[in-house]
């Protein structure tokens, strides 16, 4: 009688397991999920970063591969995962290779950008794997999504450390920064693609720090795909005149030290052309991750030394250390900050 009892007990508990728990995710959408998540992917590589910064052994997969420098500042167990590439927007999904990740659950992001995901959401839960969309449409909504994923994972304390660091970041460069009149903010374009002719308008969240670390974006008018990545040409930019060039890519800012036809912008001129650090990911942008809480102050630091004072290599270090895993030493710090340190 005792062993029937416990069998009984045995298999209510698992029937109870696999039936989970219903969540409201960040688009509103009720989605049933494990009690407990142990296994998870990132649909597109700025999730993939979040999910990494409260628990990279949660990871089943990344979305692309990285640099063997990269590797240094990261936990050696994502090493070995297998590259899954993204399933965004137009990339479709291939079943045999999902399911033989096993994941718990895929997270998205992108809900009401694209319909193409939606259907993709559809699909998968048709495979029986659940998916969770996140809001990473704009830099201030970094922190809620972070609690979100906490709450999701199990990982709520972990969660709540890493969004309550972003939030003062960024309370205290707005601090620093609010009181700058519109005509005396610093003049800035962000140079992207390998010729420095393509950027983002000032309503693009690819470039939204730039307005948040106190500058004033060059490149006017709205975002016209979600992509971004406005072409321009070189005359454009000279009428744009910008004191100060973000550049993303190093081949670009090698190039344009000595290319005679940037030498009429003034930036170029003045040597306030900044090459954004990116190891192992961008502070700026592509992807759009958390790396933008040090990315935000690092620009606020380059732009108004003065106004917003900081120790870089020290907040570097700290900033790895917190959301990594990892503390660079000195020569990895001249590394990683490379023209900026």
């Amino acid at each position: 009688m005792l062993r029937f009892f416990c069998l009984i007990v045995a298999l209510l508990l698992t029937v109870s397991g696999a039936q989970g728990r219903t969540i409201t995710d960040m688009a509103g959408r009720q989605v049933q999920v494990p009690d407990h998540i142990h296994r998870v992917l990132g649909a597109v590589s700025p999730v993939t970063w979040m999910i990494y910064a409260l628990d990279p052994r949660l990871l089943a997969g990344i979305n692309s591969a990285l640099s063997h420098e990269d590797w240094d500042y990261l936990d050696p167990y994502v090493k070995a995962l297998p590259v899954m590439g993204g399933f965004g927007g137009t990339r479709g999904v291939n079943r045999e290779t999902l399911l033989a990740l096993r994941p718990d659950v895929v997270i998205f992001w992108g809900w009401n950008r694209a319909a193409v995901n939606r259907r993709l959401a559809q699909q998968l839960e048709g495979w029986g794997v659940p998916v969770v969309f996140v809001d990473l449409d704009r830099f201030d909504r970094y922190g809620a999504a972070l609690r979100f994923l906490g709450d999701l994972l199990d990982r709520e304390e972990r969660a709540e450390q890493l969004a309550a660091y972003g939030e003062r970041a960024l309370a205290a460069v707005c601090a620093a920064t609010a009181d700058i009149p519109d005509d005396e903010r610093a003049r800035v374009y962000y140079a992207e693609g390998m010729d420095g002719l393509e950027t983002e308008p000032q309503d693009s969240f690819h470039a939204e720090l730039i307005p948040l670390a106190g500058g004033s974006n060059v490149h006017r008018g709205t975002l016209k795909h979600y992509r971004g990545r406005d072409k321009l040409s070189l005359e454009q930019v000279l009428l744009y005149d910008p004191e100060v060039i973000l550049v993303q890519e190093n081949v670009f800012f090698e190039a344009v030290k000595t290319d005679a036809r940037w030498q009429k912008v003034q930036a170029v001129r003045d040597g306030r052309v900044w090459l954004v650090p990116d190891m192992p990911a961008n502070w700026f942008d592509r992807p759009p991750s958390f790396m933008r809480y040090l990315g935000l102050q690092w620009l606020a630091h380059q732009l108004y030394p003065k106004r917003f004072p900081l120790d870089l290599k020290t907040e570097t270090r700290e900033f790895y250390k917190r959301f990594l895993g990892t503390a660079p030493d000195d020569e990895q710090l001249k590394k990683i900050l490379g023209s900026a340190g």
